[in-house]
């Protein structure tokens, strides 16, 4: 006899953001339109074209952490401890202290990418390799300059150390992965743990992600490469998605973390259920046409068994990139035309890479608790060439119990997820 598919269900959130790091204070700022977006004061950008961005306000992890773990923090850079912290902070809410669940029942599935360096990391070394700071003598550095390296440094930065310490925080020996395609990375963490508990690998799984975007390395690549909004006089008014005026995104940081259970499983504990998840598809769209979106939030609506007229919104990544933005809306549109109201939170807290995707979703999930859909921000003068319809202004009421959250990147991979109220 086949039998039903386990129904997935989110019922712990923990976050760290720059409109806020409590669930409370996350939904409260969404609701009241507050930008996190300021100018950067962890690195000193001023000579850059663009110095704004996202950092997560008052962030103290060792007074956060757990007080057994707070030694390990010598070995986890900012990206690390964002996502470790976070996971705690997921595992508080859902009332899942360590030891509830058979250990080997419980695993993790996380997003993230290689934290770039600290400067002081390299800097003891680069001195004694580089006295004038114009030529480098090698032989001095291997000779004298390795020895000032911490043994430690590439532990504080790989994408997978999030997951790994948080393994071993809460005592996680079932499924353990990390996902590394960029901003998508937290949709298909999410998908890849659905999939997880679906074979009954698994009852819990924690689905996070951080991501550092702020460190000075980073910021002078983003500044380099990539298309930044150069508002630095009005930082709340410089992202803006699917805007005629729009000149790029900021970069951020902070972590977002689920967990993600069996219904079953979280009936049998009383847990408190936050919204259901039903579908979800990746894919990729060669030369971001917008087809290949189109062909993955589709792939996620047949997976949930629902059409795009039962969908209450679209929750877009709208990085504010003039290309990326078209793009998007096209893959969007195609499917939903002008019918679905678009709400695209990144306005709020700049492009956090990794940890995009689940800080986004987050607010829809917030959005089909509260039931209420808050106004997507800097949004006033809509683009032809975006052809969505934007959501802006006071929070609309929610009014379909299904909820679509789409995400990309640059190179084209694509993800879509598909959410369900709770009733």
């Amino acid at each position: 006899m086949v039998t039903s598919p386990r129904r997935l269900v989110l019922t712990g959130f923990g976050v760290l953001s720059p409109i806020g790091s409590t669930a409370d204070a996350f939904w409260d700022a969404l609701v009241a339109g507050t930008s996190g977006v300021r100018t950067l004061t962890l690195t000193d950008c001023a000579e850059l074209p663009s110095w704004i961005g996202g950092e997560v306000q008052g962030f103290a992890p060792r007074t956060l952490i757990e007080k057994s773990y707070r030694k390990t923090l010598n070995a986890m850079g900012r990206t690390v401890e964002l996502g470790v912290i976070g996971t705690q902070l997921a595992m508080q809410n859902a009332g899942l202290a360590k030891g509830t669940v058979n250990p080997q029942r419980i695993g993790v599935e996380f997003a993230s990418l290689m934290g770039s360096t600290d400067l002081n990391d390299f800097a003891e070394a680069a001195k004694i390799a580089s006295p004038d700071g114009k030529t480098v003598n090698y032989e001095a550095w291997g000779r004298d300059g390795l020895s000032k390296i911490t043994p430690l440094w590439m532990l504080r930065h790989l994408p997978n150390m999030p997951a790994c310490h948080g393994t071993i925080l809460f005592d996680m020996q079932g499924p353990s992965n990390t996902q590394i395609p960029g901003d998508p990375a937290g949709l298909i963490a999410l998908a890849e743990a659905a999939r997880v508990i679906r074979r009954d690998a698994a009852d819990v799984m924690v689905v996070g992600a951080s991501e550092g975007r702020i460190s000075p390395i980073t910021v002078c690549r983003y500044n380099m490469y990539m298309e930044m909004s150069r508002r630095n006089d009005d930082p709340a008014g410089a992202v803006r998605p699917f805007d005629r005026t729009r000149d790029g995104t900021v970069t951020a940081e902070g972590a977002a973390v689920f967990t993600l259970e069996a219904l079953d499983h979280a009936r049998a504990r009383g847990a408190t259920v936050l919204a259901e998840v039903v579908g979800y598809a990746s894919g990729v769209d060669r030369g971001c046409k917008g087809p290949g979106l189109a062909r993955v939030i589709r792939g996620a609506l047949a997976a949930a068994g629902i059409t795009p007229a039962d969908v209450d919104h679209v929750n877009a990544h709208g990085t504010g990139t003039t290309t990326g933005d078209a793009f998007e809306a096209r893959g969007i549109a195609e499917v939903f035309g002008r019918d679905t109201p678009v709400f695209a939170p990144l306005s709020r807290f700049g492009n956090l890479g990794a940890a995009s995707a689940l800080i986004e979703l987050a607010c829809t999930v917030l959005a089909l608790k509260y039931g209420a859909v808050p106004g997507t921000l800097n949004h006033t003068d809509p683009d032809p060439a975006c052809p969505v319809a934007v959501h802006t202004g006071a929070p609309r009421p929610v009014a379909k119990p299904y909820a679509v959250k789409v995400s990309y990147t640059t190179m084209g991979q694509c993800a879509a997820v598909v959410v369900r109220r709770w009733e």
